[in-house]
């Protein structure tokens, strides 16, 4: 039960987001995305992992999100005006770490497709969003975008999973058990 109510609440959590920032408003997804986060470290068995995870998911889409837009693959609406990437897409990498251990368990031991996973979808959510919301523009040629937010994704991806796997195992030794 709690797979399905981590899922439904991560995608109304990235509808709120980009229909927020469709409507040029950066705070709803930063708001829902706090609402998520609390929620699933209060029934998380592991918080401290999650915390770690976002924490790095929030490094790493500040990183990418930022030399994305500075290196003129990506356009957003609401942003902010102090830094390159709006708080509404850094508010979905928070969240997107989040679903990390619950939904995507099985990524941390195939970590290849892990990688594939990302490669791919990675870039149809943001194509999704940005056809679909109008939050993001693509500077022709887009498929310039779409591969360089492939091969974020298909970084980004499997170094969340590789750190859930390794915090689940050094949880597990801490404890006693085998992960």
């Amino acid at each position: 039960m709690r797979f399905w109510l981590t899922l439904l609440a991560y995608q109304a959590t990235w509808f709120v987001a980009v229909i927020g920032a469709g409507r040029g408003l950066w705070w709803p997804g930063v708001a829902a995305a706090a609402l998520f986060a609390a929620w699933r470290l209060a029934v998380s068995a592991h918080r401290r992992l999650e915390l770690h995870l976002m924490l790095v998911a929030l490094g790493l889409g500040l990183m990418l999100e930022t030399l994305w837009v500075r290196g003129g693959l990506l356009e957003y609406r609401a942003t902010w005006p102090w830094l390159a990437a709006p708080g509404w897409i850094l508010a979905l990498w928070l969240a997107f770490a989040l679903t990390v251990l619950p939904l995507l368990g099985y990524l941390r031991r195939h970590l290849p497709l892990a990688a594939l996973f990302g490669a791919i979808g990675g870039p149809l959510a943001y194509w999704g969003a940005a056809r679909g919301w109008g939050v993001a523009r693509f500077p022709d040629p887009a498929w310039h975008t779409l591969l360089a937010l492939g091969a974020g994704w298909a970084l980004a991806m499997p170094l969340l999973a590789w750190l859930a796997r390794r915090g689940l195992q050094a949880e597990s030794t801490l404890h006693g058990g085998v992960a």
